[in-house]
């Protein structure tokens, strides 16, 4: 959940690693640091607080061409500046800079203390440092392999030794890691954002793998100290799309973009002749399509959430039985993995560890899975049998906003792929296209409402606590505008099934608790509404996101309305209304809305 950032070359690293820094802000962190190798050797500065703070505390001439950097998230110790990294060695001679927990750093610690180590932190990554520093190895690749034999857990990690001021060697294993090639200078970062200012030439790491980085060159090798020979790819990322553009925030920037970012994702993928999908990423034909009997959906917090809508669109489509499970539950229940079942794992940045774990799992068991992922190159992408690149660009905000709407419709497509090669029809098939080539617009539509939304979302802001209904496909809906509230409005907000309301939640229900609704035009809305006047009835503050037609009955029900589509699509469009609702009700109370607390974009550690 923290951010590394290295570089070597004929630049002074220090600009560098900060800009750098900066980009990594949205992972979540509560400090930052950076070592500097120059003529003086290693100088080491640490701040709790933000990257700025850092940033204002370094000399002015601070000179030095190689250095590592890092954003904190506390997890052995608080956050403190002596927690904060990089972590040296007693005689400073060893920077390290390290994402993941090393789950045996106690025991290694003791064993350190014991032979009169000093530490002066309570860090895991510290028992690194002095691993490296007293290793017997006549180099320093050498060195890190003894350490990284001796310990357990997930990491990636940079190291910096004043012995060897002429590399950095970082190594792998769950947690991510790409090496930047430029021209006569080598960077490292956790995150691709870190790096597309100054290459899209870049190298992704595998777990168990290391690299050795000088500034004309690099080499990646095994923990057999095999040559891996990787070989960099261009990544397509522009640097302007991971910035502001002029908009205050990125969760609005990014929800505004989504009709442009859907566009884009469907082009191409549309087979209106024969009413289908086109996934050649897959790498699934037909009869390998038919041959499944289950699909299982994988995925953690809103990826989990949208799974559940895609579960629906799978099952109504193709008449396939399939279910949603949070990935971070899947592994430790020892799964019966089925060879007729098609699991498709769901992660923004591809580096989720729960998830990146249940599909090792699905893999270790002979099971097929396939993703779905919006960045080229990471974890789960390469460890999949296959996919779906989900095209929807850089997604800086924490909170997830059009990363999951593309979700929702590679789900749609997935279902159709599936749908085709079994019962569906053509005209059912060019029915579906045709919805899906409608999103864009009517997303559009929505979006001129939010002055309408924005005003609504600031009258719940003074909530202490709220409950988001649905039924059927408005479930799904529901608990991701629960989860898109609770994430940057910080108001506690709970999803009930309709139905369940009457079976105890409705105890709850008074005059300072709202709802908000989920009333599509569907087979339920009769229901729906006749639920709602349970809420009515009992002074329950009530606002309704709804379909064109549908007669809420009291005028004064603040209803946000979106516009219909196929049945089976509507649910991907009745989560964007919920996105501006989330922002706005943040924006009322004043929170950071790109950097909610205790929260980071990619989740890398159990």
């Amino acid at each position: 959940m923290c951010g590394i950032v290295g570089y070597i070359g004929n630049q002074n690293a220090a600009p560098i690693l900060i800009e750098g820094l900066s980009r990594l802000e949205y992972r979540g962190y509560d400090s930052a640091g950076i070592a500097v190798l120059g003529s003086r050797g290693p100088q080491v500065f640490r701040r709790v607080g933000r990257v700025r703070d850092l940033d204002a505390s370094l000399p002015r001439r601070l000179a030095g061409k190689v250095g590592i950097g890092h954003t904190r998230w506390a997890t052995h110790g608080p956050a403190t500046e002596e927690n904060a990294h990089p972590q040296t060695s007693e005689d400073g001679r060893i920077s390290v800079v390290h994402n993941g927990i090393i789950d045996n750093a106690a025991t290694l610690r003791e064993r350190l203390d014991a032979k009169g180590v000093k530490f002066s932190s309570e860090t895991d990554t510290e028992v690194i440092a002095h691993l490296i520093a007293r290793s017997e190895a006549p180099t320093l690749e050498g060195a890190v392999l003894d350490v990284l034999s001796r310990i357990t857990g997930t990491y990636a990690i940079a190291v910096l030794d004043e012995r060897h001021p002429d590399r950095l060697v970082v190594a792998r294993n769950g947690s991510p890691l790409i090496l930047g090639v430029g021209d006569h200078e080598m960077f490292v970062a956790s995150d691709l954002s870190a790096l597309v200012r100054h290459t899209t030439s870049v190298v992704h790491l595998d777990d168990g793998e290391l690299a050795t980085v000088t500034a004309t060159e690099f080499r990646t090798f095994s923990k057999d100290e095999e040559n891996t020979a990787k070989i960099p790819t261009t990544i397509d990322i522009d640097f302007e799309d991971v910035g502001l553009a002029g908009y205050r925030h990125y969760m609005r920037k990014e929800i505004l973009e989504q009709p442009t970012t859907i566009e884009r994702m469907l082009r191409g993928r549309l087979d209106e002749r024969f009413g289908t999908a086109r996934l050649d990423g897959l790498n699934l034909g037909p009869r390998e399509l038919r041959w499944f009997r289950r699909v299982k959906i994988l995925g953690c917090g809103s990826a989990y959430y949208v799974g559940q809508m895609g579960a629906a669109m799978i099952e109504e489509l193709a008449r396939v039985p399939a279910d949603a499970e949070p990935a971070s539950e899947f592994r430790y229940r020892n799964p019966i993995v089925e060879p007729d079942t098609l699991y498709v794992a769901v992660s923004q940045s591809g580096e989720t560890a729960d998830t990146a774990f249940a599909v090792q799992e699905v893999k270790r068991k002979g099971g097929q899975i396939v993703g779905l992922v919006n960045v080229v190159g990471s974890t789960i992408a390469r460890e999949c049998d296959g996919g779906v690149y989900l095209h929807a660009g850089p997604e800086v905000a924490v909170a997830s906003t059009k990363a999951l709407t593309h979700m929702g419709i590679g789900f749609a497509l997935l279902a159709l792929c599936l749908a085709r090669v079994r019962d569906l029809s053509i005209a059912d098939g060019q029915r579906i296209i045709t919805g899906l080539r409608s999103i864009p617009g009517q997303i559009e539509e929505i979006l001129t409402g939010e002055p309408g939304i924005a005003k609504i979302a600031a009258g719940l802001a003074g909530a202490q606590s709220l409950f988001f209904v649905g039924r059927v496909r408005g479930f799904p809906v529901a608990r991701e505008g629960a989860q898109k509230l609770k994430e940057v409005s910080y108001l506690h907000a709970e999803a009930y099934q309709t139905s369940e309301l009457k079976h105890g939640p409705l105890a709850l229900i008074c005059e300072s608790l709202p709802t908000v609704a989920i009333v599509p035009d569907d087979e339920l809305t009769d229901r729906n509404l006749a639920a709602l006047q349970q809420i009515v009835a009992r002074k329950g503050p009530l606002v309704v996101v709804t379909h064109p037609g549908v007669a809420i009955g009291d005028p004064a029900v603040p209803a946000i309305t979106v516009p219909k589509n196929e049945r089976e699509l509507d649910p991907i469009l009745l989560t964007v209304p919920l996105q501006l609702l989330a922002y706005h009700a943040a924006l009322a109370l004043g929170h950071d809305i790109d950097k909610p607390r205790n929260l980071a974009k990619s989740v890398t550690v159990e």
